[in-house]
């Protein structure tokens, strides 16, 4: 039986989720860039909430997995404005776990709706990444087509499940996700923040966590740098320390709701 569930947006378009249902805030799973639900750290978040009873809900960004978009129109502010729409959605409090790109989007979201927070939990959190890790990182004709013609084709190879595969890169995402640079000054977040983060990421460098967390004011922050951890850290021992840090911010949340 296909679980799926959709959010439908003023445009019309469509944000596909999938929910398990339990108690306590609700667990939302951001995912990354060109990632969808069905990755290594979504579905060990369901199989915990499952196992443990959480409430718990994960889904695929605007272009992304089985949700509706046309791809050239993919913006951090539209990620954004349907990841609020989703916890508009939804009652009580919610513990955002963002990876990667996701980890910006949950930031946006801590900013926005602070009072709806119990907690967040960033996995290799890239936010400012167009402007800082992926602009720098192209190659300079990549970028002369960005500037001359709009766009650029980016084929990116990879292990098995692991590439992102070909995708078109734009100049309205990159000059859009100007709007929502985090890192250039204060960064208000209520909630505790637990952050893992791998040493040997080869795509969010580890160093930027500390300057997230010089950003960071209003709350208690917890980094755990992985040693050996990659971009991914979806190895087992990597996902029993995302489960754990979700389930300590839930057990946190309830402190705090009942002390």
């Amino acid at each position: 039986m296909d679980d799926l569930e959709r959010l439908t947006r003023p445009n019309g378009e469509t944000l596909a989720l999938k929910r398990v249902r339990g108690s306590g805030p609700t667990v939302v799973w951001i995912g990354g860039f060109r990632s969808d639900m069905e990755g290594t750290k979504a579905l060990a978040l369901d199989a915990a909430a499952r196992e443990r009873g959480w409430n718990y809900v994960r889904y695929d960004h605007f272009a992304h997995g089985r949700s509706s978009g046309d791809w050239r129109k993919a913006t951090i502010g539209r990620w954004r404005d349907d990841a609020l729409a989703l916890i508009d959605s939804i009652e009580g409090p919610v513990i955002p776990v963002g990876s990667s790109m996701g980890g910006w989007v949950a930031l946006l979201l801590a900013v926005a709706r602070p009072e709806r927070l119990a907690g967040l939990v960033l996995v290799n959190p890239a936010p400012d990444f167009t402007e800082d890790l992926m602009w720098p990182g192209l190659a300079d004709h990549e970028r002369q087509a960005i500037l001359r013609e709009g766009e650029t084709l980016v084929v990116e190879e990879g292990p098995p499940g692991q590439g992102l595969g070909e995708y078109v890169l734009t100049r309205t995402m990159f000059e859009e996700a100007r709007e929502w640079l985090l890192l250039r000054g204060p960064l208000p977040v209520a909630a505790p923040v637990h952050i893992l983060q791998g040493r040997a990421d080869d795509v969010v460098p580890w160093r930027r966590q500390i300057m997230l967390i010089e950003r960071l004011t209003g709350a208690d922050v917890a980094l755990d740098l992985v040693e050996g951890g990659d971009h991914r850290l979806s190895s087992p021992a990597d996902l029993a320390r995302l489960i754990e840090a979700v389930e300590r911010n839930r057990r946190s949340s309830s402190i705090v709701s009942h002390g």
